[in-house]
């Protein structure tokens, strides 16, 4: 079954240019936020619809996605009168971009079941410039049938997406994902103060290491803004504390222990209290060096 009519709930950072993507590529897209200035300002930038309410968006779609803040705000747009699930046909599939935890893709699966929808969990790694640049990372976790479905339709913003498993998986995946972000920045920010206390020119350093083994994307993308003192900007400190907290409640359900997460989620929660909470993860290296 071939994909037409599509629609996108969240209009943040990420799901903007996402929902543009999807437009640009030629699937008619219908928009919902809960700021409608931002709807209508995407509408006329992307020559697209939006509504007033995640219904009347998902009103005669074959694919929804969401892409909003949290656990709560997913519940917020898919439930309810006026929610996405009230407006979708049966048949039609759900798709959830949000980073969440495992029981709340579970919880999706078997709400849409009931009303024959079929669900997709599908977390999202690349930031906001892999968003901008149609270039992220897709965990999904649901059936083979659905996944075969709608991806070609995630192409649309992806570099790369994977079917991980039954519903849940996508979520868990992503749970992985951002342990070895903690932990990358953790060691490189330890990297860069050696770094800077030997008196090494910083730019050359990354220049040298991002060929070898010691290569990452934070290293290459967060290196030299951290050492600059410049952490205005990415993926903010609040949201990675969410995604952390999803890490450490999974992993203690299954008995396992997460010293290097639960270090990393410590001193992000210092940095929050000094009122940092909005800035970039990579500001880790200022709890580091304040924790020397």
């Amino acid at each position: 079954m071939g994909v037409g009519k599509v629609a996108f709930v969240g209009l943040g950072v990420m799901g903007y240019p996402m929902a543009g993507f999807l437009q640009k590529s030629g699937y008619p897209t219908t928009v919902f936020n809960r700021t409608i200035e931002k709807a209508k300002r995407w509408s006329e930038e992307y020559n697209g619809q939006y509504r007033a309410t995640p219904k009347q968006a998902a009103e005669g779609c074959d694919v929804v996605f969401v892409c909003v803040g949290n656990d709560d705000d997913v519940r917020s747009v898919v439930y309810g009168d006026d929610g996405v699930l009230a407006g979708l046909r049966q048949g039609a599939v759900l798709v959830d971009h949000t980073t969440t935890s495992a029981e709340l893709a579970l919880e999706l699966a078997q709400e849409c079941e009931k009303l024959g929808v079929k669900f997709i969990d599908a977390p999202v790694s690349g930031g906001q410039a892999g968003a901008e640049n149609g270039v992220l990372t897709v965990m999904c976790g649901g059936a083979q049938a659905v996944f075969d479905r709608v991806k070609p339709v995630i192409d649309s913003y992806a570099k790369q997406i994977s079917l991980l498993g039954e519903n849940g998986q996508g979520q868990r995946c992503k749970m992985v994902n951002q342990i070895c972000i903690a932990g990358v920045l953790q060691g490189l920010s330890e990297a860069l103060l050696l770094a800077q206390k030997s008196n090494l020119d910083i730019n050359k350093v990354v220049e040298t290491l991002k060929h070898g083994a010691a290569g990452s994307w934070q290293m290459e993308n967060r290196a030299s803004t951290m050492a600059q003192d410049k952490f205005d900007f990415g993926f903010a400190i609040d949201w990675m504390r969410k995604d952390l907290g999803f890490c450490l409640s999974e992993a203690e359900k299954i008995g396992l222990e997460l010293p290097l997460t639960k270090n990393v989620d410590k001193q992000y929660a210092q940095l929050q209290e000094k009122g940092l909470g909005r800035m970039d993860t990579s500001v880790l290296i200022k709890a580091v060096e304040n924790n020397q």
